[in-house]
């Protein structure tokens, strides 16, 4: 497992770690509530610094990535992001990015354990382009801000007012004494805030400062909590590489006036057809302790699976995320559990709220 960067600094305060993908998380500082409100009603500081990066080179780097991706590339402008899927000629997905466009590169924001993976389908596709990959991960590192006093955090870090950037927008700054982009970031739902690209021999100095200016150090468990609740897919959990993009509702990874791309068929075939045979979706639970991959019937029939699960302050209740049969997607339907005696969970529209 490779350790975070800031492994000592979070053992200090009595972190709880665990694997993900491959590489070292904190799960935890002891209350999920606290850190999970912090994001709600305050601000939330989540080390994702696990998460890998791929950064891309060479004069063809912006044309390339574009024919290899489902969202616009090329015609990005400099110091914007956008959100994209690889995928196979099949149209099934190879993993998933967060795109930076840099003056004279691009980042690839990928989940731990996708670095790997990326780059070997990217490569496969290099051929005569000048275009060069390389390992991000070790050169930087994230940081995370969530919640509404985030510009409030972020100026009393820098010493200024600060007005946090549009979510997908970027903006360079000194913060801590160290050169960082800051990211602005958006949950469906309602929770917005700021993601902190920083060089990684400076995220002791970056964290320590934000901490310092008010902000809450937050687990991946509450992370979770938040993500689910927006009804946001994780690569790995909720898709894996037989996933279709449109059946993980990545509308917002797909652009359809772009030109070609690897998959751009299968993904026009399906639109123009205008459904998928199943999509993700909510699921009220009520107190019932559903483990990811149990299965969903509707009489004798199977129609889909779940994928994540967790105990939401906003439904009061456990909710999860799962794959469900287009004629079981209505909010309300009730579906039975897999398994002897397992019950009933309903369909739930996404993102979860509190009405």
């Amino acid at each position: 497992m490779e350790p975070l960067t800031l492994h000592f600094v979070h053992e200090r305060v009595n972190a709880r770690f665990i694997p993900v993908g491959g590489r070292e998380v904190v799960a935890g500082y002891g209350d999920v509530g606290v850190e999970y409100g912090a994001a709600r009603d305050a601000v939330a500081l989540h080390d994702a610094s696990y998460r890998e990066i791929l950064r891309i080179t060479g004069e063809d780097r912006a044309s390339f990535l574009h024919g290899m991706v489902t969202q616009e590339v090329k015609n990005l402008p400099v110091g914007s992001a956008t959100y994209a899927a690889f995928i196979t000629v099949k149209g099934a997905m190879v993993g998933d990015a967060r795109i930076l466009k840099r003056e004279d590169d691009l980042l690839l924001d990928l989940e731990p354990g996708l670095g790997a993976k990326v780059r070997e389908f990217l490569d496969k596709y290099l051929i005569s382009e000048d275009a060069e990959l390389h390992d991000g991960t070790p050169d930087w590192g994230w940081l995370k801000l969530l919640g509404p006093r985030t510009a409030q955090v972020l100026a009393a870090a820098l010493g200024g007012p600060v007005e946090p950037p549009a979510p997908l927008a970027s903006r360079r700054v000194t913060l801590a004494g160290q050169d960082v982009w800051l990211l602005g970031t958006a949950l469906p739902g309602g929770l917005s805030g700021v993601d902190v690209l920083v060089p990684r021999a400076g995220l002791e100095a970056v964290w320590t400062a934000l901490v310092g200016a008010g902000a809450k150090p937050q687990g991946f468990d509450a992370l979770e909590l938040v993500r689910v609740e927006a009804g946001v897919p994780r690569y790995g959990q909720d898709m894996v590489d037989t996933t279709i993009p449109l059946e993980a509702n990545l509308t917002n990874a797909i652009s359809y006036n772009k030109g070609c791309y690897i998959g751009q068929e299968v993904i026009a075939r399906a639109t123009f057809r205008g459904q998928m045979n199943r999509k993700l979706a909510g699921l009220l639970l009520g107190e019932k302790d559903v483990a990811p991959g149990t299965e969903l019937r509707r009489g004798e029939k199977k129609v889909g699976w779940v994928t994540s699960v967790v105990s939401s302050p906003v439904k009061g209740q456990r909710v999860a995320l799962g794959y469900v049969h287009r004629d079981s997607l209505e909010p309300g339907t009730e579906l039975t559990l897999g398994g002897e005696g397992a019950g009933t969970v309903t369909v739930a529209a996404l993102p979860f709220t509190a009405s």
